[in-house]
């Protein structure tokens, strides 16, 4: 086995891979069907012994986050989705809506060590964590994974970026795991501070876009980043190679690109939306909807590896976007609005500044100032996680085009 292959299922013949995938797949309904009470309801009427291939999964309804979300509020905490005992779990986690996710038993119960092996990633790499540990599985879904492949890791979490730099400086670690722009912030602040932080050599980013300017700067300093493609939910569905040519998707998914608001599987190379089935038989997730928008690239991967790929994230299905990894939902906008009375509507754009994501809040009022942006502000922080600049708009101000959260940053 090459020192660029984790194992040897990365390149085994396409048609062996879909044979043990469904080959599998009925016990998977199965368990869930018995074992869950809401996929026992969402899946009635559907035989878990004929699901067999792509044709006869695509007859079974597909599970929005929207609907689980909904189902979760309804009966906490999981919605009654998980397929055993809370007991089973190593963790319990929040993301924002809120939705709960449990972390199921394992080493690399997200499957993260594949991607950080392609990325470059090997045994005794000391790493830089900065996803976020709080509340969120972020911090753990590669912390995991570095842990099965032999990694140490620095649990850094986000923020203190000073303190940061002072770790890169004495740990020198060889590895950067984060979205792709705070890589910048923390190289950036260490140089300004007259630290060494010529160790770090590779990253693994995920979480936001990574924007061709921004790798072509990280590749000037020496730093080859990857990118993977990861959920709260699921885990590490798909990975960037060596080749830098779409990202080809993990082991132990079946992935799907479907017409939006649909369970229709579109033609390969057509954009669509990401539904995936996971092989978690804890918390089972059955052509779950992502909400986000990509397509398949047709053929394999010049690396050698023979799973199918993607051409990445193209944008949201609906206008749930994320900044600096984290999702912010229209109905987080609406809850903004409502605890101001002065406020009519509100639109967030979203935008680059330098190579930071950065969002604005425009709100419509008849107020002209008198505290409103700052209170404002306040509550988009407090809703959101986040900061950003509040502007306020007389009535009628805003375009009457119906969005709610406007992505306006260049992907080009």
């Amino acid at each position: 086995m090459s020192d660029t292959q984790f194992d040897a299922r990365e390149r085994q013949a396409p048609a062996q891979r879909e044979q043990e995938l469904f080959a599998r797949l009925p016990e998977l309904l199965a368990h869930a069907m018995a074992n869950s009470p809401a996929w026992a309801a969402h899946l009635d009427g559907h035989d878990a012994g004929t699901v067999k291939d792509r044709a006869s999964l695509a007859a079974l309804p597909v599970l929005r986050k929207s609907e689980l979300l909904e189902k979760q509020s309804a009966n906490p905490p999981f919605g009654g989705f998980l397929a055993g005992d809370l007991s089973a779990a190593a963790r319990v986690f929040m993301s924002p809506g809120p939705i709960w996710e449990p972390q199921a038993p394992g080493l690399d119960p997200w499957n993260g060590a594949r991607s950080l092996h392609a990325a470059g990633f090997r045994k005794g790499d000391v790493i830089l964590n900065v996803f976020s540990y709080h509340l969120t599985p972020g911090g753990f879904i590669l912390d995991q994974g570095a842990i099965a492949l032999g990694c140490t890791v620095f649990p850094a979490g986000t923020g203190n970026t000073d303190t940061l730099a002072e770790a890169v400086e004495i740990l020198g670690p060889s590895g950067f795991v984060g979205t792709p722009d705070y890589l910048k912030v923390v190289l950036d602040r260490g140089r300004e501070q007259g630290r060494n932080m010529s160790s770090i050599r590779k990253a693994l980013v995920s979480g936001g876009a990574l924007f061709p300017s921004l790798r072509a700067d990280y590749e000037a300093q020496g730093v080859a980043v990857s990118q993977c493609y990861a959920t709260a939910d699921l885990g590490v569905i798909a990975y960037e190679t060596e080749a830098r040519d779409g990202m080809v998707v993990n082991e132990d998914y079946i992935v799907e690109i479907v017409r939006p608001g649909t369970g229709e599987p579109v033609a390969d190379g057509e954009v669509g939306e990401l539904v995936v089935t996971n092989f978690n038989s804890l918390y089972p997730l059955i052509r779950f909807a992502t909400g986000d928008l990509s397509k398949i690239v047709p053929g394999q991967s010049p690396c050698g590896r023979t799973n199918m790929r993607l051409a990445g994230w193209m944008g949201r299905a609906d206008q749930r976007t994320k900044v600096k990894g984290m999702f912010i939902d229209p109905a987080q906008i609406a809850q903004i609005v409502s605890a101001h009375p002065e406020v009519r509507k509100a639109r967030l754009a979203v935008n680059r500044v330098g190579e930071m994501d950065a969002m604005t809040l425009a709100v419509e009022t008849d107020e002209t100032d008198n505290g409103l942006a700052e209170r404002v502000a306040a509550t988009l922080r407090e809703v959101t996680r986040l900061k950003g600049d509040v502007q306020l708009v007389s009535p009628g101000g805003l375009p009457n085009d119906g969005k709610v959260i406007a992505d306006e940053r260049d992907y080009g």
